[in-house]
């Protein structure tokens, strides 16, 4: 059991209460765990893998043993400690060879878990392309029916979704755009068009042979000229290139995922703010400020005080040029000295 921390002091508690939850949640952090074994494949799949989660990813050098479908309280620890809702644990066995596990975290608690092996890959060293900036948001493409449909995929579309996507933001900019990264699959089975419901219903990973294959592919978006206001865009594949197999996986508990998926009512004050039901001449703006619109009766500026001014008053006029002498102007400022 994890024991509770109390602040002590006003730093802490601030950084305790950022980590809170959220309605609109930061940046998802993903930790890579290395198990007691994982081999050249699996180092190399999991180094490419945090290149494109970068700046959100840490990476553990040394080896550890994990084992989440058997005891998940480690990675527990890790989500505590690192304040991660994301882990990748690499590990290859005589039986699973090649093996990464995708798990998914809510509230320092394991939500569901995917595990997939690793038929072939190809490294980003391979592509001589140029690659994407880290910390920009890539656009996913899932092209496949399966991902609607069947429940293994669904869930490893909603795992992928949740492990490349980065900040929420309301708009980007079409040149924040550089990288797309594309998920397809392939050859279906004859017997998945007629049987999705029932395929992938077990947590065993027996069927898992007749699942088609995933295959990832990264490319760099290109913005050139159509003629049109909407540009042409050119892919260039820039790597890595990962083809996976489905193993065994775990599906969500019905109350976390429904805890999970909880979405906070409006308090009281949010209301007040115009967040919540809308009060008349009342509005919020940009910036999150409240503002109201008053209504007042015609002014009459005619009587407004004002500051009393020597050039203002009524025998001057401000419109003629006076022309003077220069012995005129000197005695006119000996008697301003003197009355001052």
């Amino acid at each position: 059991m994890l024991r509770t921390v109390k602040p002590k002091n006003a730093r802490s508690k601030r950084a305790l209460e950022a980590r809170e939850a959220k309605e609109v949640e930061d940046a998802r952090t993903a930790i890579f765990v290395k198990g007691t074994h994982t081999g050249e494949v699996v180092n190399g799949v999991m180094k490419e893998l945090m290149a494109l989660k970068r700046p959100n990813a840490i990476s553990f050098s040394k080896k550890n043993s994990v084992r989440p479908f058997e005891d998940a309280s480690s990675l527990e620890f890790y989500a505590q400690k690192n304040d991660a809702s994301l882990f990748v644990v690499g590990q290859s066995t005589k039986k699973r060879p090649n093996g990464m596990v995708f798990v998914r975290m809510f509230d320092e608690r394991v939500l569901d878990m995917c595990e997939v092996g690793v038929e072939s890959w190809k490294s980003m060293n391979e592509f001589k392309t140029p690659k994407s900036t880290p910390g920009h948001k890539p656009l996913m493409h899932f092209a496949s029916e399966l991902f609607d449909s069947h429940p293994r995929f669904i869930q490893l579309k909603s795992l992928l979704m949740d492990f490349f996507n980065g900040e929420v933001i309301d708009s980007i900019c079409l040149a924040g755009m550089d990288h797309v990264i594309s998920v397809s699959l392939g050859p279906t089975p004859a017997t998945l068009n007629t049987a999705t419901s029932t395929l992938g219903a077990t947590s065993t990973g027996a069927d898992s042979g007749e699942l088609p294959k995933v295959h990832i592919r990264a490319y760099t978006t290109r913005l050139l000229a159509s003629g049109t206001r909407i540009p042409r865009v050119e892919l260039t594949p820039m790597g890595p290139s990962v083809d996976l197999s489905l193993r065994r996986h775990t599906e969500a508990d019905p109350e976390m995922m429904k805890q999970a998926m909880k979405r906070p009512k409006v308090r009281k004050q949010e209301v007040e703010k115009g967040l919540g039901k809308k009060k008349k001449n009342m509005e919020v703006d940009e910036m999150g400020d409240l503002r109201g619109r008053i209504h007042l009766a015609k002014q009459d500026l005619g009587k407004l005080q004002t500051r009393k001014m020597k050039g203002l008053k009524a025998g001057m006029d401000e419109d003629e040029d006076v022309e003077m002498s220069d012995g005129e102007a000197d005695t006119r400022k000996h008697k301003r000295r003197k009355s001052q």
